[in-house]
């Protein structure tokens, strides 16, 4: 990975929006080290226009340069090596080589391994990602100062000065392209950052104004909203064309907020550069590092505090935040500066992105990094808009908090092995303790109709999408199940044990109940029996039980079961 970055540069950089006019002076600039403006940028620019656009209200051709399967790249393997990058036991990426064998996103670490002999496998690391991609930035840098990191693998620039540099809009891909071709990186250049993303993926310069064509036919899935791309599809409207071509007051009206944004995507009109703008300085916060920091720790402990700070100034002003730049000074006057979207900024995602960004400047690796130790700090948001709030789930949990857990989890199933965390999946089966199963966390959970169960001479039938057990004890389902059944008797009323013949048949209707030795009590009510006869055809295998539901008269109902005449406690509910 010590070459990313080092592609061909062109002979000068042009300044964004100023055409061949010579860029401003910034101070000194070291190779691959971006030169802050300050607040010199901040009055050069209208509100809400990123650099390489005039003017509010209008579209901004915008060039996005996309590294396919940047995590493979990143881990150090190339496209022709079979490669899968796992989080969770789950693919993440894979590479060409692998994909061609039939590995896919979503797939579980075996069944990728059985599509794909001599697979390798290699941890999501996003740290690592966010480091690799950084050289990649600073020579798409070298054609315009403010490239915008929409995540690891991904980067976006407005053309509209480079453009004109460079002669055109496909004379600046090609160079885009030659300058980051050692990772495999394409350039494509559309009407706004979500159509240039699409585009970048084939190379593609869609010619202005042409942008609603080009999205026409894509997937309705490409707008990566699956609750709307799912109720879409039940609507058949499948592509972004018949999308685009619904009123938006009907799309407002059946799917809110958010599905009018997706719309104007869908339409052409990225809404980004439309709705962003550029904020008071007062919202900039700074640390000084004293003493200077050379470990990404050091600085990352005041980044914590600064993204807490930063979020805290936000809300207060009900704004949220959608682009975020973050800027460092050296002892040696260096100024280095990154723009990061964001989608739904918290303190913890702000902290992130800033320690990937930290790791990148810092590492040992980058040729392009700090000669001396960081003094200062700053985050400040480049572009905010009206906060409309989050969709939380029901009890109010945040995304972030999840994959924070997912991480903390698969960091101890590193250590420990798959099996050490596991979590509770319903299974198929007629007892309450074969409904319950323990899978490692991260395995999907065992399908009901599972080719296992069949392979066992499991009975089941299908009645619409989940199987019906015979013989199993119907809803509702106990709170407590206990995992060695607890030894019981059961008696009529005139005290004799209760037996259930082959058919099916009580001798009599329970009476009392005695659980563990202790006091005789009086069943209320009761239910039942419900018999199974279980592998008949396997001598060593054979089970013939029957259940039954009682209520005794302290209110607690048991599920009792009897088996070669022995009773026995298998739960309890609430």
């Amino acid at each position: 990975m010590g070459r990313l970055g080092r592609g061909a540069r062109p002979p000068a950089r042009p300044t964004c929006g100023r055409g061949r006019h010579r860029a401003r002076r910034g101070g000194p600039r070291t190779s691959g080290v971006t030169v802050a403006a300050g607040s010199r940028r901040r009055r050069s620019r209208r509100a809400g226009e990123p650099c390489g656009g005039r003017g509010e209200g209008r579209v901004i051709r915008t060039l996005v340069l996309w590294c396919p399967d940047w995590p493979v790249t990143a881990a150090g393997f190339s496209a022709d090596e079979p490669v899968a990058v796992l989080f969770a036991n789950r693919v993440v990426a894979c590479s060409a080589a692998a994909r061609a064998e039939g590995v896919r996103r979503g797939l579980r670490r075996r069944q990728a391994e059985a599509r794909c002999a001599g697979l390798h496998l290699a941890a999501h690391d996003p740290d690592g990602e966010a480091r690799a991609f950084e050289p990649v930035v600073a020579a798409v840098e070298a054609f315009c100062p403010t490239v915008e990191i929409v995540r690891p693998g991904v980067c976006a620039v407005a053309t509209r000065g480079p453009s004109r540099y460079f002669g055109g809009d496909g004379a600046l891909a090609a160079r885009v392209t030659d300058a980051v071709s050692h990772v495999g990186g394409r350039a494509g250049i559309a009407d706004g950052p979500f159509a240039a993303q699409l585009a970048a993926r084939d190379g593609r310069v869609v010619p202005s104004g042409q942008t609603p064509a080009f999205l026409s036919p894509f997937s309705v899935d490409v707008l990566e909203r699956p609750e709307l791309t799912d109720l879409l599809h039940r609507l058949g409207i499948r592509t972004l064309g018949a999308f685009a071509a619904l009123p938006p007051a009907s799309v407002l009206a059946r799917f809110g907020a958010d599905g009018l944004r997706a719309h104007h995507l869908a339409s052409g009109h990225d809404e980004r550069p439309l709705a962003a703008r550029i904020p008071a300085p007062e919202l900039d916060v700074t640390a000084e590092l004293d003493p200077p920091a050379e470990q990404v720790e050091t600085a990352l402990f005041a980044a914590r505090g600064l993204a807490h700070r930063l979020c805290d100034e936000l809300s207060a002003r009900g704004l949220a935040l959608s682009c975020l730049r973050v800027e460092a000074e050296t002892e040696h006057g260096e100024t280095l500066v990154r723009r990061w979207r964001l989608d739904g900024a918290t303190p913890l995602a702000l902290a992130e992105r800033v320690r990937w960004q930290l790791d990148g400047w810092l590492s040992g690796a980058n040729p392009h990094g700090p000669t001396a130790g960081l003094t200062l700090l700053r985050l400040a948001p480049e572009e905010v808009l009206p906060d409309e709030g989050r969709q939380l789930g029901f009890w109010g949990g945040d995304r972030a908090l999840d994959d924070r857990a997912a991480r903390a989890l698969l960091h101890v199933q590193g250590l420990l092995g798959p099996e050490a965390v596991t979590t509770a999946a319903p299974a198929g089966g007629r007892g309450p303790a074969e409904q319950v199963q323990f899978v490692a966390w991260g395995d999907a959970p065992p399908g009901v109709l599972g080719a296992e169960m069949f392979g066992k001479g499991a009975l089941v039938r299908r009645e619409g999408e989940r199987a019906v057990w015979p013989g199993r004890v119907p809803a509702p389902s106990p709170a407590t199940v206990h995992a060695d059944p607890i030894r019981a008797e059961v008696v009529d009323a005139s005290g004799q044990p209760i037996v259930v013949s082959g058919r099916g048949s009580a001798s009599a209707a329970p009476a009392r109940v005695s659980v563990d030795g202790r006091e005789w009590r009086d069943v209320v009510a009761w239910a039942g029996p419900w018999p199974v006869d279980e592998r008949w055809w396997d001598a060593r295998a054979h089970r013939r039980r029957a259940r039954w539901q009682v209520v005794t008269a302290d209110g607690t109902a048991h599920l009792l079961a009897v088996e070669g005449g022995r009773w026995s406690v298998e739960a309890v509910y609430d």
